[in-house]
């Protein structure tokens, strides 16, 4: 949370504008939740977390170039405090090995994914036994 105002930022990754415009509605409804930036790529998302440090970013996994399993590695090698989490339409079972050590804090549906699955998932980070 960011200790200037008290506010998740929050930064959504996804090649497909669709969904962007979606999760910013989601996190935008969310009381307490600010979408503070949008990439569509793995490496601008890199970069974007490096120049906006949000607290939480939702993450596609499947876009062209750098994925989002690639990107969330980056990201919380160089940024441990940012929270990762993965947002596609895998199932659970199907996701790639590379997800479960790629850092990020968890794993949603996009069919799943709403405001008190946003909350859930934030408020949970903060639990030292939260996956990271």
């Amino acid at each position: 949370m960011n200790a200037t105002d008290g506010r998740v930022h929050v930064m959504v990754v996804d090649d497909q504008q669709p969904f962007r415009v979606a999760a910013r509605d989601v996190v935008e409804r969310s009381t307490g939740f600010d979408v503070i930036g949008e990439a569509e790529s793995g490496e601008q998302a890199v970069t974007m977390a490096s120049e906006l440090q949000p607290d939480l970013i939702l993450m596609d996994i499947n876009m062209g170039g750098m994925d989002g399993i690639e990107a969330t590695a980056r990201i919380t090698s160089m940024y441990p405090s940012i929270v990762v989490v993965l947002v596609s339409t895998y199932d659970l079972a199907d996701l790639p090995p590379t997800a479960r050590t790629s850092g990020a804090a968890a794993y949603v549906n996009k069919d799943d994914f709403g405001r008190r699955l946003l909350r859930r998932l934030w408020e949970q980070s903060g639990d030292p036994d939260f996956p990271r």
